[in-house]
């Protein structure tokens, strides 16, 4: 018996209810970076929390659909949490057999574009690619010559990347984006890890701190279990 094909993230509201509410809020996000991208051409996002499960990866996709929808703008995901990758399940597309930005890396055979999945959403998508030894990617200049080609190529790149506090992956790759997005669980994240991410953050690249989860009303529209990201600190023009 043939076996159903896994199914999309629903909680991917950018993609799967992009008339909702809790998808404008990725539409307001959008607006701010499109701002940013006009005063001083900020086109590489990476998308970063301070510990695991603050929502990070599901903001990045539906940051990047955001970007996409409605527009004639490139836009790429490039997943670079090489330690646990998840977007392909996110998406139900895992299984897919082609290279990924490690692979980019690691093999000189292989260019950006080998790496390149177009998707139905409007944007394409680079995985993470083969298990590599992580610090053997982060530490190579072809990692930065992937990026470059990437911010060349795309009006907007955005970057799902490890965690900040427990890894140096993001503080790696941070001289090579043009900002960065902290992710938040509201309600979970405990306030001491906020504060250590930012001190351990170059201050300068912040461009703001999403709050993921948030359940307070909006604009009078009350939701019961509203999932929805909102940025709490403003976006730096």
């Amino acid at each position: 018996m043939p076996t159903s094909a896994p199914a999309i993230d629903q909680r991917l509201v950018s993609l799967t209810r992009p008339e909702s509410l809790e998808a404008d809020q990725y539409q307001a996000l959008r607006l701010s970076l499109q701002r940013l991208k006009a005063s001083r051409d900020v086109r590489m996002i990476a998308m970063t929390s301070p510990t695991s499960g603050d929502g990070k990866t599901l903001t990045a996709i539906n940051l990047a659909g955001a970007l996409a929808s409605g527009s004639d703008a490139r836009v790429l995901l490039i997943e670079a949490d090489l330690r646990r990758p998840a977007i392909s399940d996110h998406l139900g597309i895992a299984g897919n057999a082609a290279p990924g930005l490690a692979d980019v890396v690691l093999n000189p055979a292989l260019t950006l574009q080998d790496a390149v999945l177009p998707l139905g959403f409007g944007f394409d998508l680079i995985t993470a690619g083969s298990p590599s030894a992580v610090h053997e990617v982060f530490n190579s200049p072809r990692l930065e010559a992937a990026l470059r080609a990437a911010r060349e190529h795309y009006d907007y790149v955005a970057l799902d990347t490890p965690p900040v506090v427990p890894v140096s992956d993001c503080r790696l790759l941070a001289p090579w984006v043009d900002g960065l997005l902290l992710v938040v669980s509201a309600h979970k994240t405990p306030r001491k890890l906020v504060e250590e991410s930012l001190n351990l953050l170059d201050s300068a690249r912040v461009l703001g701190i999403v709050f993921n989860r948030d359940d307070h009303p909006l604009l009078g529209y009350h939701r019961r279990h509203y999932y929805r990201s909102r940025v709490a600190r403003a976006v730096q023009s």
